[in-house]
């Protein structure tokens, strides 16, 4: 699984991405995080409100720091 945790890099993009790792640990499932932080890799990826989460290459959510239970629902 290929997850994407996109924005610039503010406290809410930094919340997303820890609580996307803490999801992948808790669920066991095998995963390779980054983080997209260019403007321009941003807007070509379609992402106009930050922060973002895009898992194997489709934008699941965008503009909001979603719970953590929210984020295992998304990737199982």
């Amino acid at each position: 699984m290929n997850i994407l945790v996109i924005g610039p890099g503010c406290t809410r993009c930094k919340t997303l991405a820890q609580l996307t790792e803490q999801a992948v640990k808790e669920l066991g499932v095998t995963a390779e995080i980054n983080k997209v932080t260019d403007l321009k890799q941003i807007m070509a990826l379609g992402v106009m409100m930050t922060p973002a989460l895009a898992i194997n290459g489709t934008v699941k959510l965008a503009g909001r720091v979603p719970s953590l239970e929210e984020i295992k629902k998304l990737l199982v």
